[in-house]
């Protein structure tokens, strides 16, 4: 059985064809699976009876599903989604008052092994198909509508996995979000959010992306940050700081790094300083985030004061700096946390 949803226009309209249907009925088509957001061939109602008999015959549409959501006191809303094959992946809807974001998964697990992400204790079973991480936004743009009478705004590609490990994805899925015969969200509206692999952020500039990009840095100390992210023993930072230069020669897109700042790790003053320093290779802002400490490390946020400080220097060095709250402490936010619990819960049960 063929998933629908992997062909292009072309490819179903030749498709349809063969089955003997006229071709304009793959734009009728196309038009409910990507615009319409529609995953039952019995809902396209402009289509006769046995056409949409014939599409059950020969596709299928992979849906995902919610499995479970919580609720946080902050209005944030994490969920478990249930893939076609059974496997689960979650994404958060992350309110405040200006905006309404879609927190996105990439990949079932990971495979980099991040010593501070619950998702890094994770096995990495497979990627998204482009389809799976669409489903997403629009299970999460419909709890925006339903729970908060508001529009999703922006999108990022913060969930569990790598976006650039699976970057045909990643990029078809922002294509399908983006089109007008897709979500028709504007690409300055989403950001892709990677622990930096150098080569992968050239191909974002020699693709001229108009998203968004962040860097996941939390220390700008190759022995730091080799660390607590073994990735960046192949991607050390003078790599991954001329792989920037060179994407925003191309793109023209300043770049977000994310600090996370950790108790007596990565708080000192020095840690500024080489933050500062590495700032300089780019056009940029640093997003200061609030650790969600998980049971499986023993990192903790380093306390508020020293996070003041730390961010009152990079702002003293010309540094746009923001500082963002931890969202969801009460629901198992921290990324990958709730799937891990789940497949504990399950063992438990089998």
């Amino acid at each position: 059985m063929i998933d629908i949803r992997s062909l292009s226009l072309s490819e179903l309209k030749d498709k349809l064809t063969e089955m003997g249907e006229q071709g304009f009925r793959a734009k009728q088509v196309y038009e409910w699976l990507w615009a319409k957001s529609c995953t039952d061939f019995d809902q396209m109602s402009n289509l006769s009876k046995a056409l949409r008999e014939s599409l059950k015959k020969h596709f299928e549409i992979r849906a995902v599903s919610v499995r479970q959501s919580q609720v946080s006191t902050d209005k944030t809303i994490k969920s478990t989604f249930t893939l076609y094959d059974g496997n689960v992946i979650e994404g958060v809807l992350i309110p405040t008052p200006e905006r309404m974001t879609a927190c996105v998964s990439s990949q079932v697990g990971c495979s980099l092994t991040c010593k501070f992400c619950a998702t890094g204790y994770m096995d990495r079973k497979r990627n998204l198909q482009a389809d799976e991480i669409y489903d997403q936004v629009v299970l999460i743009a419909k709890q925006a509508e339903e729970k908060y009478q508001q529009p999703l705004t922006n999108i990022v590609y913060m969930g569990m996995g790598e976006p650039l490990l699976n970057y045909s994805g990643m990029m078809k899925s922002v294509e399908r979000i983006t089109a007008p015969d897709g979500l028709n969200m504007a690409a300055k509206r989403i950001t892709v959010s990677t622990a930096g692999i150098a080569k992968m952020i050239k191909k974002l500039g020699d693709d001229e992306v108009r998203f968004n990009l962040a860097l996941s840095l939390h220390a700008a100390n190759d022995q730091k940050r080799n660390e607590i992210m073994p990735i960046n023993e192949q991607n050390s930072l003078k790599a991954l700081a001329d792989a920037l230069k060179y994407y925003y020669a191309k793109t023209k897109n300043p770049v977000t790094f994310e600090y996370i700042v950790f108790h007596h790790f990565n708080d000192e003053l020095e840690d500024a300083r080489e933050l500062a320093k590495f700032c300089k290779h780019v056009p940029c802002k640093v997003n200061i985030i609030e650790y969600n400490p998980i049971a499986l490390a023993d990192f903790v946020n380093a306390e508020a004061d020293k996070i003041e400080q730390f961010a009152d220097y990079l702002r003293s060095q010309g540094v746009v700096t923001n500082v963002r709250r931890s969202r969801g402490k009460d629901i198992d936010a921290a990324c990958g946390q709730l799937a891990i619990k789940e497949k504990k819960e399950k063992v438990v049960e089998n």
